[in-house]
């Protein structure tokens, strides 16, 4: 079934609206009418069967029918800052990021950033951004939309780090240090971790000082330089298989 969220908390509600951008994928797209089925996801984190009463030229009217016992979102709370890179390529890391499960996406500028946005453009992309991360949300079926905030300046990004946040700086220059070592040598209190990805080009080491002094750990992710769209993937994913679920549940 096709898979929708709303803004509200469903729990003990008999019916809901479906507006925006899904009406038409819900009557024109998929072609939905009265009767049909689908699943809905609530602000509260919770999933219901619900189907179709009525499709209005604003709404679709659904009737809630039963709440669902699901589990999809990850146990760790993992927040991506991903150092802003040039064309499209921060839709395929907010894309993949979500399906992997992180809790949220933030675009940093850093001082090797090539792209620059004016008000207009960061207007627009950063509404393009948040509805990728809810389609993809939708495709892996989580049960919130990552939220993916307005671009952050890398000093007002490490300056969001909190001592109960494990946080991880993949970057080349780091050869001691790899991130297996970190993430099994960490016991993380707070359930969150937070992992910072350079631009093209990489961080600079003063950048990486400043990483250091609030309290995120540059890490090596191996021998092979990544692109900055394949790192924030790859470093996320070690991350949730090593300390979230990825890779289903262990019976020891």
């Amino acid at each position: 079934m096709a898979r929708f969220f709303v803004s509200e908390v469903l729990a003990g509600q008999k019916t809901t609206a479906i507006k925006g951008p899904d009406l038409r994928h819900i009557s024109r797209v998929l072609r939905l009418g009265p009767g049909d089925k689908i699943e809905i996801a609530d602000a509260g984190g919770r999933e219901f069967d619900a189907e179709i009463r009525e499709i209005t030229g604003k709404e679709v009217i659904c009737d809630i029918i039963a709440e669902r016992a699901t589990a999809t979102e990850a146990p760790l709370e993992v927040v991506l800052y991903q150092g802003l890179p040039k064309g499209d390529k921060l839709d395929l890391v907010i894309q993949k990021s979500t399906e992997l499960g992180v809790s949220r996406i933030v675009p940093v500028i850093c001082e090797r950033t090539i792209v620059r946005l004016d008000q207009r453009k960061a207007a627009a992309r950063h509404t393009r951004w948040q509805r990728v991360a809810e389609e993809a949300a939708k495709q892996s079926r989580r049960m919130v939309v990552p939220v993916v905030a307005e671009p952050l300046a890398f000093v007002d990004a490490v300056a969001e780090i909190t001592p109960d946040v494990l946080g991880i700086m993949p970057w080349e220059e780091e050869r001691l240090v790899g991130i297996k070592d970190v993430l099994r040598g960490n016991k993380i209190t707070g359930k969150k971790a937070a992992v910072f990805i350079g631009p093209e080009g990489g961080f600079t080491p003063e950048e990486a000082r400043l990483s250091r002094n609030a309290g995120v750990l540059p890490v090596s992710l191996g021998p092979r330089i990544m692109r900055t769209e394949t790192a924030g993937i790859v470093a996320a994913a070690i991350i949730l298989y090593e300390l979230g679920d990825l890779g289903g549940v262990s019976n020891g």
